[in-house]
């Protein structure tokens, strides 16, 4: 059976925005890539570089979204860097600062901002070097690229409301649809962690009483944490908990681990959300109900093609409709009737197509 998309899900009236997913470091074949940037521009390419800011390359959604930025560079022949936070908001603003400076400001930068409010400092920071930025994910609902051209190029992100609606209900169909389920959050102050959040409400609330959440705990996105969380509900909940919802894949796996060492590995299902190696694994051998997969290989890599297409001229992104500046990706929702069809047709990222996989403008429920 084919994968379906969050689009053919039947939650379109909410759909403007998707989300998709491959999240695995070399899920991708190497052959996917399409470098297709013209190589001859050499002045470009000694004088500006390349960077990636993310919170740790030990998560496998953000160690693909820093070989998407990889990936990238080498097809134009630029510098490279990889710039982590782990999870410390002032570590990761200084490192972008010292990177500005070293860099005399020709920089390229895609971030991952560790906290919402990061991005303004960060944008604000890159716009007075003179370099260009775009952000993923986390930022300031009334911060907009268009507000600061031409530096600030472009904000991209997933929308975390239908996706976690869609996956739930994936979870829910996994237990028959009636009883109580456990779920863990990522940094409650993250736009995804309260935007995948609302999405559960969503589809508990759709299940008129028939499933209900004994417990809700913010794990941090960190997988140790879900474990100790899921040992403690367990304790607590024993056989009334039914299901497993967790806000990120690395959470799941903490959960499925708790799981395995009291022996309920298949028998109580998990679902996560960025399509991980390690989640689509456990969904093969049944201990995982569903993940959404997303391309961190696409972002990783987009997040530096557009601005680099505005630097070298291919695009004025002063001149770009709003719907290029603030968008969603597209996304994948894996299931194990859709896994061996994901697995076989893993998405290719061209690097060229500025805007292939957008979805349509963010939107802000405010």
């Amino acid at each position: 059976m084919a994968a379906k998309t969050v689009s053919d899900l039947p939650l379109k009236a909410t759909l403007n925005r998707r989300a998709m997913l491959k999240g695995t470091a070399g899920a991708v074949a190497a052959g996917a890539l399409g470098s297709s940037f013209p190589m001859p521009a050499i002045a470009q390419e000694t004088t500006w570089t390349l960077a990636n800011s993310l919170r740790s390359v030990a998560n496998p959604y953000h160690a693909t979204f820093a070989k998407g930025g990889e990936d990238f560079a080498k097809s134009i022949g630029a510098k490279y860097e990889v710039l982590v936070t782990e999870g410390n908001s002032e570590k990761g603003i200084a490192d972008i600062k010292a990177l500005l400076q070293r860099t005399g400001g020709k920089l390229i930068l895609n971030v991952d901002p560790n906290d919402s409010p990061d991005a303004r400092v960060i944008v604000e920071e890159v716009k007075k070097a003179g370099g260009f930025v775009v952000t993923q994910w986390n930022k300031p609902d009334d911060l907009h690229p268009w507000d600061h051209d031409p530096n600030y190029v472009a904000h991209m992100s997933f929308d975390g409301v239908p996706t976690a609606e869609a996956i739930a209900n994936e979870l829910f169909k996994a237990f028959g649809g009636e009883g109580g389920i456990v779920a863990l959050g990522g940094i409650l102050s993250n736009v995804p962690a309260i935007e995948r959040k609302m999405g559960l409400d969503n589809a508990i609330a759709k299940t008129n009483g028939k499933v209900t959440l004994l417990d809700f705990q913010p794990a941090d996105w960190n997988e140790q944490k879900a474990f100790e969380i899921t040992q403690a509900w367990l304790t607590r909940f024993g056989d009334q908990i039914k299901g497993v919802f967790a806000a990120n894949d690395g959470m799941g796996m903490g959960a499925l681990e708790a799981l395995r060492q009291n022996g309920l590995a298949g028998k109580v299902p998990v679902v996560g959300i960025d399509g991980i190696d390690a989640a689509v694994a456990a969904i093969e051998a049944g201990e995982f109900a569903g993940t959404i997969a997303w391309d961190p290989l696409w972002t990783g890599g987009m997040g530096l093609a557009i601005p680099y297409a505005h630097v070298t001229g291919k695009i004025d992104i002063t001149k770009e409709p709003k719907e290029h500046r603030e968008f969603y990706g597209t996304g994948i929702v894996v299931t194990k009737e859709t896994v061996a069809d994901y697995k076989a047709n893993p998405p290719k990222v061209d690097f060229n197509d500025l805007w292939g996989k957008a979805t349509g403008q963010i939107q802000y429920r405010g």
